[in-house]
């Protein structure tokens, strides 16, 4: 295809998304089913087009003065992918290309962007978040956002059970992989640009063998501050396809148990293949009809994790569609689902065990204030200071927390190069009361 021809098909794949309030992920696709003969590379740049737009949707938006989807996606070649205007012009004259520019689509074009923008149109997150944002950031709020709306690079955990983070640069090394931040596990691969696709690492015999999984940083830190330890009874409760619960295998060297469970059976199914290649022989799946068995564990767990349902606002570089489908009343839903879990969770922890609570958002309602409302309701928690257990779990010293609670941990892009991921570790002082 032509580059007029893809620009087109954005166009036509954000109708969908943005008329018919769809996935991305399933827009693309189906466009995919009805053009064959769109080749990969075609279907790498169309795709990345739309999620650039998606990502910058607010900014484009007031950049072009509309946003219809012809807009924004002319705005983001000219803003993400540093198209002229006269390459532009030229692109969108072709024969199959959605046709020639404007007078008005021109003038904007060659306009610069405004800096008096408000912050949730800076940072694009949506307008109902201001004030979580304001809570969160301060000053800052549009310079996280932004970088919440930037391209996410690809990071590996490398599974210290088969292999070390130095086998597997080297297995990698045709992709570029640098050590990733934060944890010792860490390897990254930089974003890719519009026109080059990001690596199929999962095809790599690396992963075949079970030497790494792909996992963002930040997740892995989450998994590393569980301190967990060979010999310790583990219960991930909310496992899904079992990422931390294959950290935590490693952590603890395969020996103890981890107990996986997940309410929703769905999420749950790919842990089984993940757990072989791995190599993880300490983790006992619960599904997701056997809560009976979860309740069996009451005050017999050494550290219970929690990966809490959440609004995914920490993930919008890898999902920017979802920062626009998320509704006052889903966020809402949320918060009730992880007062539940925490609940849950606690019943399992016996007396000086551990309760790790944690989100993949930035969002002080899912955050600072779900914590401080579980320990009203459990004075038999107490906090424990994030850098203490960073110190005593990971060797070196902490970051700065991009969050206001003092004892815990959010990790964001801006700040730490990582997903946006929302940390607190309590330890039961006393029997359950």
């Amino acid at each position: 295809m032509r580059e007029g021809g893809r620009i087109a098909a954005a166009i036509e794949v954000l109708d969908e998304i943005l008329g018919r309030h769809r996935p991305a992920s399933e827009a693309l696709k189906d466009w995919g089913k009805a053009h064959r003969f769109a080749g990969a590379g075609d279907r790498h740049a169309i795709g990345t087009l739309v999620y650039d737009v998606l990502r910058r949707k607010k900014s484009l938006t007031q950049s072009m003065g509309e946003g219809g989807s012809r807009s924004l996606v002319l705005g983001a070649l000219r803003e993400i992918w540093k198209r002229s205007p006269d390459d532009i012009a030229r692109a969108v004259e072709d024969e199959h290309g959605p046709g020639a520019l404007t007078a008005e689509e021109r003038s904007r074009l060659a306009s610069e962007a405004r800096a008096d923008a408000p912050a949730h149109v800076a940072g694009d997150y949506p307008e109902w978040l201001v004030d979580s944002f304001a809570r969160a950031f301060g000053a800052e709020a549009a310079e996280e956002g932004r970088a919440l709306a930037m391209r996410a690079p690809v990071d590996l955990r490398a599974n210290i059970l088969k292999s070390d983070r130095p086998r597997v640069l080297k297995a990698l090394e045709k992709f570029n992989a640098v050590a990733g931040p934060l944890s010792p596990w860490c390897v990254r691969i930089g974003a890719p640009g519009p026109d080059k696709r990001n690596p199929h690492v999962e095809a790599e015999p690396a992963h075949g063998k079970g030497w790494f999984e792909v996992q963002d940083a930040a997740s892995q830190v989450a998994a590393l501050m569980s301190g967990a330890k060979a010999g310790e009874q583990v219960a991930d409760i909310c496992a899904g396809a079992g990422g931390k619960t294959l950290a935590l295998a490693a952590l603890m060297g395969n020996k103890g148990q981890i107990h996986a469970y997940d309410s929703d059976k769905h999420r749950l199914r790919p842990i089984f293949e993940r757990l072989q290649r791995a190599g993880a022989r300490n983790v006992q799946v619960l599904g997701s009809d056997e809560s009976a068995r979860l309740d069996q564990l009451t005050e017999k767990i050494d550290c219970v994790v929690i990966d809490a349902p959440c609004s995914g606002s920490g993930a919008w570089r890898r999902n920017p569609d979802a920062k626009w489908r998320l509704t006052e009343k889903q966020l809402t839903q949320r918060l009730a689902d992880q007062k539940a879990v925490l609940a849950q969770g606690a019943r399992l922890v016996k007396p000086g065990g551990r309760l790790l609570y944690i989100t993949c958002s930035v969002l002080p309602e899912e955050n600072d204030d779900q914590v401080q409302a579980f320990l009203g309701d459990h004075p038999d928690f107490a906090l424990v200071p994030y850098r203490e257990q960073w110190r005593g779990a990971i060797g070196t010293e902490p970051p700065a927390s991009a969050g206001k609670g003092a004892d815990t941990l959010l990790l964001t892009p801006r700040a730490h190069a990582t997903d946006g991921f929302f940390i607190a570790l309590m330890r039961k002082t006393r029997p359950g009361g």
